[in-house]
């Protein structure tokens, strides 16, 4: 086994009560003991609960309600593009995707908490004496996670446009709730004797159903949403994606450090469930079902809504063959390598260099919640009002910090600066992967498409992180090893740089890219 550094001191570690269930045996005809690994400290959940003044978590949530407080007052003095909707469609409208964004928020925390319980198991020893999740069953587990995600769209895409996004997300979101359910049943059992082969299943059948998540999403707003005013949707759809990767990453440690850690699976699925039952309520797929009328949204179905979509196979031919689709299918794949760059490593190296006291290091989650949150807002923003609702010229100009970003990353390892510049980085990554997968694949896929449109292009972001993932697991030190010098980390930020180029030359061609209407869109402030 190799050799694992000891943590630092944690106030769970002057006591070493055995958490109810910490050895059970016998159990389904199998023995089966767990017990904390010589040389770490125990997990909180092994405490009873305590009481604190102020608690962690709130605390370190007043930054981003302030913050997102900030942006509405911001985002509501800011001129309209006027359309004509009236404010109740407006209020019906945003009735209509709160409930179906939450959903998706707690989607994302139902995905990442695998690396947030990962950081408990490892410290856990099953009767053989080994860790009961290794980085390495780890890394099988995600990677079957993300190979499931990745191809699931080829499915749900078309399936979407036949169903509808709102069934669509349901379906999503139920089986996602429910995987989520069983990996805590798994968890609660003790049924370690074959966990990463369980969990490699169950976390595969969770990613499945998630992947209905970025579909559906796209395929209820489009007719709810202009052409012209889609630049908002994507900051929308960046706020979500920033509170899902928080409520994973720092809600879900502060579950595992004051719960057994189970409940890290449990609590997105009671989530989830609730959302569900909001979502079935609420939300609908087009104003039409909300007694407003439907209207010409100007994207790539300008004129066509009428028609039922069209063959699956027919579809993915003229995706494929679109030189556009598939230019933000390539830029997405870079956001794809680049924003999983940042958000698995960044903590890694931090810890393998002895730099895990920072501010930044401490607060990952919720720094990047804020640079995710004024990523989507800024490139949502400049879109619509600057850029004419053109997707390209943001694409180009966050592509184009992000590759001095990451030119100047190469002197600045070791450096306090390093932090903040990452954070800039993500800020970057996350609001153009809102405005692509949130907006310019409904804006190019059209409303009566949106399903093929969004699998492909975030198909292709899973395709880079995919690169990405292998290309580091060759590249940089094996964080089982220990402390590592400084020297060994060079490739991570030089591996970004040719991606980031990538990224901005392919956002160049794209610049001038924008649907054509057939004809001038129809206010949907009136009721049917």
């Amino acid at each position: 086994m190799a050799t694992r550094r000891p943590p630092a001191p944690s106030p769970c570690a002057a006591t070493v009560t055995p958490r109810r269930g910490s050895s059970r045996t016998a159990r389904r005809g199998r023995s089966t003991t767990w017990s904390i690994a010589s040389g770490t400290s125990p997990p909180c959940s092994t405490l009873p609960w305590r009481s604190e003044p102020v608690p962690t978590w709130l605390e370190e949530s007043l930054p981003i309600l302030l913050l997102l407080a900030v942006i509405g007052i911001v985002l509501n003095r800011l001129p309209r593009v006027e359309l004509g909707h009236s404010d109740r469609y407006r209020h019906r409208r945003a009735l209509n995707w709160l409930p179906v964004g939450l959903l998706y928020s707690f989607l994302y925390m139902g995905r990442y908490n695998l690396t947030v319980a990962k950081g408990v198991f490892e410290d856990m020893l099953d009767a053989s004496g080994t860790p009961l999740m290794t980085n390495a069953d780890f890394g099988t587990i995600f990677g079957v996670g993300t190979a499931v995600y990745g191809f699931s769209f080829v499915v749900n895409g078309p399936l979407t446009d036949r169903i509808g996004g709102k069934k669509a997300l349901l379906l999503g979101g139920f089986g996602a709730a429910v995987a989520n359910l069983a990996m805590g049943i798994v968890t609660w059992q003790g049924y370690t004797g074959n966990l990463p082969v369980l969990f490699s299943l169950l976390y595969g059948v969770n990613m499945y159903f998630q992947s209905f998540g970025a579909v559906a999403i796209v395929k209820i707003n489009a007719p709810w949403f202009d052409v012209r005013e889609r630049g908002v949707f994507g900051a929308i759809f960046g706020v979500l994606i920033s509170l899902g990767i928080y409520l994973a990453f720092d809600v879900g440690k502060a579950i595992v450090d004051r719960a057994p850690v189970e409940w890290v699976f449990f609590v997105p699925a009671i989530v989830l469930g609730l959302l569900w039952l909001a979502v079935s309520i609420l939300a609908v797929d087009r104003p039409g079902q909300a007694g407003f009328e439907d209207f010409d949204t100007g994207d790539a179905s300008s004129g066509e809504e009428h028609l039922p979509p069209d063959p699956a196979l027919e579809v993915f031919g003229r995706m494929f063959r679109s030189p556009i689709v598939m230019t933000i299918a390539f830029i997405e794949f870079c956001s794809g390598f680049l924003r999983q760059a940042i958000m698995q490593w960044y903590r890694t190296y931090a810890k393998a260099v002895g730099e895990t006291g920072t501010f930044v290091y401490e607060n990952w989650g919720m720094l990047l919640c804020c640079a995710g949150i004024l990523g989507g807002v800024f490139a949502g923003v400049i879109s619509d009002r600057v850029f004419g609702s053109r997707r390209g010229p943001v694409a180009a100009v966050l592509y184009a910090a992000m590759l001095v970003s990451a030119i100047v990353l190469t002197f600045l390892l070791g450096s306090p600066l390093l932090g903040p510049l990452i954070v800039f980085m993500s800020m970057c990554v996350i609001g153009v992967h809102g405005m692509l997968s949130g907006t310019a694949s409904m804006d190019f896929g059209g409303r009566r498409n949106a399903g093929v449109a969004v699998g492909i292009i975030d198909g292709f972001v899973y395709a880079g992180t995919a690169v990405m993932a292998f290309t580091y697991g060759n590249l940089l030190p094996d964080p089982d090893q220990g402390a590592s010098a400084l020297d060994e980390w060079t490739a991570w930020p030089v591996a970004m740089i040719p991606v980031a180029a990538i990224g901005f030359v392919l956002a160049r061609r794209v610049w001038h890219a924008k649907p054509q209407r057939s004809e001038r869109a129809r206010p949907a402030g009136e009721e049917s």
